[in-house]
């Protein structure tokens, strides 16, 4: 027999949380639902999803502080999450982003975009990266421990700065638009302003320091680039 994909639903309000499941039953998934945080962590600790579908306002700790809890543990931080909330603006989708689910969808929402948005998330979630450190001179990230040094240091990167980084390092030498990095970082199917890139570029340069930071060139009009000539000529 067919594995069910497993879905699991954090979500506080009974009748929200049945009228999902109901639909996620028709659709070929198994649903599970947890109310609480505590519950939603017991249920990851005993097996993990194939899918979140993860309220922000919970009983206990937050959507928010779960994301960020699952996506800086090496066993959960690879598994999709979409948050749904009635928070649905702009500072609010990209707080949700930032910590580390895959899309967010403001309520109230429709079913068909609900399922539609959980196919794209599952079909586009990035397998693990390829077993070994990608270097750049003196910058080193590690995809397996999800760790970045520059000259031997730890760096300490946000999830959105990390995918923002590896992808950027595993294309260096390249100019990306920010539309480009919308689709590849965030997805093309996640509904935020471009200008967003710029805040988070501007928080990987700060991340990586005043050195390091400089490997991330913007080329005026067209978007941005990783290189490592931009440390060629300074000293250690």
């Amino acid at each position: 027999m067919r594995r069910l994909p497993t879905v699991l639903i954090v979500e506080d309000e009974p009748a929200i949380a049945e009228l999902i499941s109901v639909n996620l039953r028709h659709s070929g998934f198994r649903p599970i639902w947890a109310m609480d945080s505590a519950t939603a962590q017991a249920e990851i600790d005993s097996a993990l999803p194939d899918l979140v579908l993860l309220d922000w306002m919970l009983p206990g700790e937050s959507g928010l502080v779960l994301a960020k809890r699952w996506r800086g543990n090496p066993r959960t931080k690879l598994v999709p999450i979409i948050m749904l909330t009635a928070r649905g603006d702009e500072v609010d989708r990209v707080a949700g982003l930032d910590s580390g689910a895959d899309d967010y969808i403001a309520k109230p929402f429709s079913t068909k975009e609900l399922l539609a948005r959980m196919r794209a998330v599952m079909r586009r979630r990035a397998p693990a990266p390829e077993a070994g450190p990608i270097v750049m001179g003196d910058l080193v990230l590690d995809a397996d421990t999800y760790r970045v040094t520059f000259r031997e240091q730890m760096l300490k990167l946000g999830p959105t700065e990390f995918k923002l980084l590896y992808y950027m390092m595993t294309h260096s030498e390249r100019v990306h638009s920010r539309s480009q990095l919308l689709d590849k970082v965030w997805g093309d199917h996640v509904y935020i302003e471009e200008r967003t890139v710029d805040v988070h570029v501007k928080r990987l340069r700060e991340a990586l320091g005043e050195v390091a930071g400089q490997m991330i060139e913007t080329v005026r009009g067209a978007g941005y680039r990783m290189t490592a000539q931009a440390l060629a000529i300074k000293p250690a």
